[in-house]
């Protein structure tokens, strides 16, 4: 497949200006737009009316500016969201893998596809990547443009809102594929209650899991783990006698999912696991964390390995295959609803007793909106 990077030009009808959410400048905040300006699409690009766009924990980060963000290098001004599903409107002459009124999620990535790595089967970690929401406009508007390959067909009926949440989703199924572990009877611990925690439990109930524990200091979000039928603990309980008495002669669980960022949740896991057993690390810490190599890799025995994005597509066929089965069901974690104007709100109910919230272009919006030339 050719390299995306310099895709030629074609003329196709551009709609003019849509509403939008643009980080406009490297500071606090982000300003919800009335008329941003809509581009062409090229020959190996398709146009797509958002459906639903999910809220994350790295868009609250664009949002604050924080270090970490900072470290993304944002290409701003730039429309934040990554996580979101829509119906192709428009298709470049170069792309014969959809239609107009394919459904499709996004995929956040957007590979290059003729680097190394994307010719080995490694596009989750191409050389030349870009991100949605970050180098590339994203998801919180009316319509997106990307190229034809950052999207994942649905099958036929499969609901919008879920599809907005296959991203985050296929994090959690991604981190289990990484794992390499058959989750079969395996017992999981889990720390962190966030979303990507949360489907991870959700994913190994639905993949057969015995005992799944997860560690969450937040109790609005334990309650949602125990609803999912998991163990929720709180960090300052015995998590590591805990998975020490579930698991029998076994002395500590088969596999860990660090998914919480926070250095002080891994010692527990490494502890809560038994000899020979396997640690997938999928939050992305603020520091880095030291590990005695000698204790947890070599005399134990741990697999330590991480996990980012998402297998294309291995990992999006699979999550797609369990959601429309039914063994899954993501509109659960939907706890808010919100239009595009509602991003500040959005933001602080990260942070509130939430889970997923969703951003809907066809809500009506809220107050006065920013133009172009203001934001």
């Amino acid at each position: 497949m050719t390299s995306l990077s310099a895709p030629e030009s074609e003329s196709f009808h551009v709609n003019g200006t849509m509403r939008a959410v643009v980080k406009a400048k490297p500071e606090r905040g982000a300003n919800f737009v009335s008329a941003y300006p809509e581009r062409r699409i090229s020959v190996d690009e398709v146009r797509i009316q958002i459906a639903a766009a999910s809220v994350c924990g790295t868009d609250r980060e664009l949002y604050e500016y924080s270090p970490m963000a900072q470290a993304f290098n944002l290409d701003i001004p730039v429309v934040l969201g990554h996580e979101c599903a829509g119906t192709i409107i428009e298709v470049g002459s170069a792309v014969d893998s959809l239609t107009i009124g394919d459904t499709v999620a996004l995929e956040s990535h957007v590979a290059c596809w003729d680097c190394y790595p994307c010719r080995n089967g490694n596009a989750h970690n191409c050389l030349n990547m870009k991100l949605l929401g970050l180098h590339l406009d994203g998801g919180f508007a009316e319509r997106l443009v990307v190229p034809a390959t950052a999207c994942f067909k649905l099958p036929q009926d499969f609901p919008l809102e879920q599809a907005a949440l296959l991203e985050p989703a296929g994090v959690a199924m991604h981190a289990i594929q990484r794992s390499k572990v058959d989750l079969a009877g395996a017992d999981v611990v889990i720390s962190g209650g966030g979303p990507v925690g949360l489907f991870i439990a959700a994913i190994a109930h639905a993949l057969g899991a015995g005992n799944v524990v997860v560690v969450e200091p937040n109790a609005y979000r334990r309650g949602l783990i125990a609803e999912l039928g998991a163990t929720p603990l709180a960090p300052t309980d015995d998590v590591v006698g805990a998975c020490r008495g579930l698991s029998g002669a076994k002395f500590g669980f088969d596999v860990a999912f660090e998914a919480s960022g926070a250095p002080a949740a891994l010692p527990p896991l490494l502890e809560a696991l038994r000899k020979e057993a396997t640690i997938v690390a999928v939050g992305i810490p603020g520091r880095s964390i030291e590990v005695d190599v000698a204790a947890y890799l070599i005399k134990k025995g741990l697999t330590f390995t991480g996990s980012f994005g998402r297998a294309l597509w291995g990992t999006w066929e699979k999550i797609a295959e369990l959601v429309a089965s039914g063994k899954l069901d993501l509109s659960k974690f939907i706890t808010h609803r919100l239009p595009l104007s509602a991003l500040d709100e959005a933001i602080e109910l990260l942070s509130e007793e939430s889970c997923k919230v969703l951003l809907i272009p066809d809500l009506p919006d809220r107050g006065d909106a920013t133009s172009m030339d203001d934001a």
